[in-house]
């Protein structure tokens, strides 16, 4: 981080005073981030990797004006992963831009090993299949037995190395070409392993 933090938010506040120091337990709250140096300070190995560089234009009473718009995931390799978007005029600051975006949309992944032709109990892979959408954009997820590898197209690998996931089979539909819907559509369906309810126990 650049200089000193000084943080706006409470919860901010709170991870700089230690009062927090897992972002898993702001996660599970459901509450925002809000400062990207939140995960800065309790996901410090965090690493990031560009998806997609390109570039728009439109047009002002000075004529047209062209910006970069850079995608870029973010992930600590152990089940954390996030996704951002960011525009500039020049690439580095649309870089910068999307990466402190990706570190406001971080969630956390479950793994585990929920394929019937392994059952090994390691977390290689995903409990179960999941699914997610963004625009006309569907991405569907398998858990894969050991070995398997990353058995998908180079957006989801990005996505799916980041999160740590090692083994999984996947589909897509829809509008695949578009890495952005792409690369939402596969941070939505592992985040939806948090929204759903456990089984109840024998009794309840």
């Amino acid at each position: 981080m650049e200089g000193e933090w000084s943080p706006k938010t409470k919860i901010g506040k709170k991870v700089k005073s230690q009062e927090i120091t897992e972002l898993k337990e702001i996660l599970e709250a459901g509450k925002p981030i809000l400062e990207p140096e939140i995960v800065d300070v309790l996901l410090p190995e965090l690493k990031s990797d560009t998806l997609s560089i390109s570039t728009t234009q439109r047009t002002t009473d000075s004529g047209r004006k062209m910006k970069f718009r850079a995608i870029v995931v973010v992930g600590d390799g152990r089940g954390y992963v996030g996704i951002g978007s960011g525009k500039s005029e020049e690439i580095r600051p649309a870089i910068g831009y999307a990466t402190r975006d990706a570190k406001k949309n971080i969630v956390h992944v479950k793994m585990g090993c929920g394929s019937w032709e392994c059952r090994c109990g390691n977390p290689h892979s995903i409990p179960q299949r999941v699914e997610g959408k963004m625009g006309s954009t569907s991405v569907v997820l398998f858990p894969a037995p050991k070995g398997v590898g990353l058995a998908a197209n180079d957006v989801i690998k990005k996505v799916m190395k980041m999160a740590g996931v090692k083994d999984i089979w996947s589909s897509t539909h829809g509008n695949t070409s578009n890495i952005y819907n792409t690369a939402l559509a596969t941070l939505h369906a592992l985040n939806s392993m948090n929204n759903l309810k456990p089984y109840p126990k024998k009794g309840e």
